[in-house]
């Protein structure tokens, strides 16, 4: 799902409940994490509920900028929903690109902050952060 995808069903929803609905529907896209990545290093800390995300470095070519690509997971139907928009924002994109994607910027067009409790919020905020985090790190490598 691209955010564009994303952005154009959201304008097609006028009720917030057909919003969460296509949140979840968002994450259940989501392939299965693999339990082997469940871990301590990949669990995102100021989550409400369990959150897991783990990067990997590609090379597209020989020449080609490394990209990020991710996976994750949640307990939370709702929380593997905002997953999946962050996906659509980050997942494929070179740190440069990951590091100017204004993630806030895309929260606050979706509405999102109007209609999430501050944990899921924050939550989400936490999982930009480690995105970024990854991306500062591939970026200094």
């Amino acid at each position: 799902m691209t955010l564009d995808a994303i952005r154009s069903d959201f304008t097609l929803l006028d009720d917030w409940e057909d919003r969460y609905r296509y949140v979840i529907e968002l994450g259940r896209g989501l392939p299965p994490l693999p339990e082997v990545l469940r871990t301590e290093t990949n669990k995102v800390r100021g989550c409400a509920s369990q959150v897991w995300l783990a990067s990997s470095v590609h090379r597209p070519a020989p020449a080609g900028s490394p990209v990020l690509r991710f996976v994750g997971d949640s307990d939370a139907h709702i929380v593997r929903g905002l997953i999946a928009i962050l996906f659509a924002i980050y997942d494929g994109r070179t740190p440069d690109e990951i590091l100017r994607a204004d993630a806030q910027a895309i929260f606050a067009e979706l509405d999102l902050k109007e209609h999430l409790t501050p944990q899921r919020s924050n939550g989400f905020f936490s999982m930009v952060e480690r995105i970024r985090s990854d991306a500062r790190a591939l970026a200094t490598a």
